[in-house]
């Protein structure tokens, strides 16, 4: 029986995501073709991923950019539109199936909520979406009848973990953490770490910002205030747990006081694939995991003190209304300046504190609200800290 493909448009082609999902999508043909691509700025290998794939439409976000692909893709039936309103539109269209939301950061929430206010399901992994606006984001895709599949490791594993048990009441879920390059490291060495140490993850292969992040601990942070949405839980019901092996995901604890873990390799593809597969598992050639080659997992509590950047997500979580949205934006402009050398690791966390006591809280946000506490966010995160 011919099944039919899953149509899919990936916003965000161009980054680790969207790159690992293509090859989801090359390595299962009969499964998924590709709908749209987009790319903020990469036009040169948005150009290759058309040529190659022939989707129908790509967009560029940067309008500048807009000569370059359409005059590459003029002998393509490829259709090239421009800029953020562009991307926002043509996730509506009937066409597509399953909207893969890849982008990096705040940019990520207009289109995720254009796509579901269409009724087209998400594959997210742009956790800032729910960081930034969970409760107006959760409630739209109720009202839509929209599931949102987590492609996040993490949520991924929580997502496995359910599956056949969502009668039974979450006691609580646990996150795990790698705890990055600078694991048990002090405050001391950490004012003087660089760039290029920041970069270095051990365990997985991620954009710049999300590794930045995963240095802090603040990527944890953004996971806890994301699962908190996903999963319709309260912060006391998430924990959090340093595995440096980074083999389990993550794992759920029920009433009955059982624990399910999902576990692998790290593999970002593993995650893409099952969520845009669901309810299906596709058989796939991924690295299968060896016990010989791994005699221990280690567990640790995290370093809180230290890595203040995952306790000021807990307290913005705990605040809750606009609270998780302002570090968010100050996160992304903080670390932004971190990988532009312009300010130190530990100021990161300066400009988030900052943010936090000087942008006004809004306790039930809209999502002008959102917008508007976003770009004051990102406006005092830009101003010269003073003593």
């Amino acid at each position: 029986m011919d099944i039919q493909k899953k149509r899919v448009a990936i916003l965000g082609s161009t980054g680790s995501i969207g790159t690992q999902a293509l090859e989801v999508i090359q390595a299962n043909p009969e499964s998924f073709e590709v709908e749209v691509l987009t790319a903020q700025n990469n036009a040169d290998l948005l150009i290759q991923q058309a040529i190659q794939f022939q989707p129908n439409v790509v967009v560029i976000c940067n309008e500048d950019l807009y000569e370059k692909v359409a005059a590459a893709l003029i002998n393509h039936p490829v259709k090239v539109y421009a800029g953020a309103k562009s991307m926002a539109s043509v996730v509506q269209m009937e066409s597509v199936d399953i909207v893969l939301t890849a982008l990096v950061g705040y940019a990520g929430l207009i289109p995720t909520i254009k796509a579901i206010e269409a009724g087209k399901p998400i594959a997210l992994a742009n956790k800032e979406t729910l960081v930034v606006a969970g409760e107006l984001v959760t409630q739209l895709a109720r009202e839509k009848g929209v599931s949102i599949y987590p492609v996040d490791s993490e949520h991924s594993a929580i997502f496995q973990c359910l599956a056949g048990e969502w009668h039974n009441p979450i006691e609580k879920i646990i996150l795990t953490a790698s705890g990055g390059p600078f694991r048990g490291k002090d405050r001391d060495f950490l004012r003087t770490v660089t760039k290029a140490q920041a970069l270095k993850h051990p365990n997985w292969d991620m954009g710049a910002k999300i590794t930045i992040d995963s240095a802090t601990l603040m990527n944890k942070g953004l996971e806890v205030i994301e699962a908190k949405w996903l999963f319709g839980i309260t912060p006391s019901q998430i924990d959090v747990v340093v595995h440096p092996q980074s083999i389990i995901h993550s794992l759920v604890q029920f009433q009955d006081g059982s624990l399910k873990a999902q576990m692998g390799l790290p593999d970002m593809k593993l995650p893409i694939q099952y969520a845009l597969g669901y309810p299906k598992r596709l058989s796939a050639d991924f690295p299968r995991f060896n016990f010989a080659n791994y005699p221990t997992l280690s567990f640790e509590e995290p370093d809180k003190k230290t890595f203040i950047n995952l306790q000021l997500a807990f307290d913005a979580l705990d605040k809750g209304g606009n609270m998780p949205c302002i570090v968010n934006a100050a996160n992304e402009v903080a670390v932004a300046a971190f990988l532009r050398e312009e300010i130190g690791f530990l100021e990161i966390s300066d400009w988030i504190i900052r943010c936090m006591a000087k942008v006004p809280y809004i306790g039930n946000p809209t999502l002008d609200d959102y917008i508007h506490t976003d770009k004051e966010a990102r406006r005092i995160a830009s101003e010269p800290l003073t003593v």
